[in-house]
């Protein structure tokens, strides 16, 4: 795609070690139950302080996507993939890790009637009867734009419905191939509408991707035009380039802009914005469910409650209540196995 050379990353593209003990008791529990998750096989830089937080991320739908993303290194081709009891395997993991928050996404699936819309349906559904007081957040692809597909996910009602432009208006075909960004902004717009028309309490999400060449009033037009369509959330980070093959980047920001982008969208009326060098979509995504102090509260009386019956998550990590579901490099939650 480009022979720019690699560039080296400024002195604050940092992640923190991982530390902390709900991160080490789940750490433990992914060893224990042979999972793999996008966040560990991707080195995420948040790892640890969304696991701190017991969140994780999980790819449904397989490991082969039908875009070629100029950003991203998800593979590219014709996909398999599609295997109706997977939506289930999905929840037993959660349940196994005891999950206060996951993050559900895929590949595109254009090759599929319903875009895969009804496999993130039914995750969300399996996830709701196995782990009720868990947030559950989907990040979804376009569906090319048809509404049908996303009337399904909506019908689910999950907690927080992503869609991301990406990048500006101007960028969009080098970044994002086939994706358009009135498409996308039409997509959040329709949510929103099903959301407000069925009564559920569902925010909108979006993300933004800093450093691919774009000016600051481009980014200004984005926040204002997500605003437009009534996104809720925001989150804003750096592109760093996955390998020498993908988009170069041309420019690192400081985290001071960062922190000026930030108060200029909370000034528009997001509910919540997350601006940071390794901001991704999922970062801090446990408290920006709509009910997230009534969760946080219910999750903290089942922890208690938990305490004085004698049980943890090691405990029932190592008893094996549940099958035990894999999820592969990619993040792909594959067969169970009985024990």
């Amino acid at each position: 795609m480009t022979d720019a050379p690699v560039r080296r990353h400024p002195a604050w593209i940092r992640s923190r070690i991982p530390a902390g003990e709900p991160y080490r008791e789940l750490k433990d529990l992914v060893r224990g139950l042979t999972l793999n998750t996008v966040c560990e096989e991707a080195r995420c830089p948040n790892l640890g302080e969304c696991w701190d937080q017991r969140t994780a991320t999980i790819m449904i739908l397989g490991e082969v996507c039908t875009r070629a993303c100029g950003f991203c290194a998800v593979e590219t081709g014709r996909p398999t993939w599609n295997d109706p009891g997977e939506p289930i395997r999905v929840a037993q993991a959660i349940r196994h890790l005891g999950l206060d928050h996951v993050v559900v996404t895929s590949v595109a699936r254009d090759d599929l009637a319903d875009g895969g819309a009804s496999a993130f349906a039914d995750t969300i559904r399996e996830i709701r009867r196995l782990c009720p007081t868990t947030g559950v957040e989907v990040l979804i692809p376009d569906f090319d734009g048809h509404e049908a597909p996303l009337q399904v996910v909506m019908d689910a009602a999950p907690d927080i419905l992503d869609h991301n432009v990406e990048t500006v208006e101007r960028l969009q075909r080098p970044v994002r191939k086939r994706a358009r960004y009135d498409r996308s902004l039409q997509v959040l717009a329709r949510a929103r509408a099903m959301a407000r028309a069925s009564g559920a309490a569902v925010h909108t999400k979006s993300s933004v991707m800093v450093g691919l060449g774009e000016t600051r009033e481009e980014l200004s037009r984005t926040f204002a035009d997500l605003r437009a369509v009534e996104c809720d959330i925001l989150t804003i980070g750096q592109y760093l380039r996955p390998t020498p093959a993908h988009l170069p980047v041309e420019r690192y920001y400081h985290p001071d802009e960062f922190a000026a982008m930030r108060d200029e969208a909370m000034a528009l009326g997001f509910l919540h914005v997350e601006s940071g060098p390794l901001v991704r979509t999922s970062y801090h995504a446990r408290d920006q469910v709509p009910d997230a102090a009534r969760r946080a509260v219910e999750r903290a009386a089942a922890a208690a409650a938990g305490r004085a019956a004698g049980d943890d998550g090691a405990s029932l990590a190592r008893r094996r209540i549940l099958p035990v579901a894999t999820v592969d490099a990619d993040g792909r939650v594959v067969p169970s196995r009985a024990e």
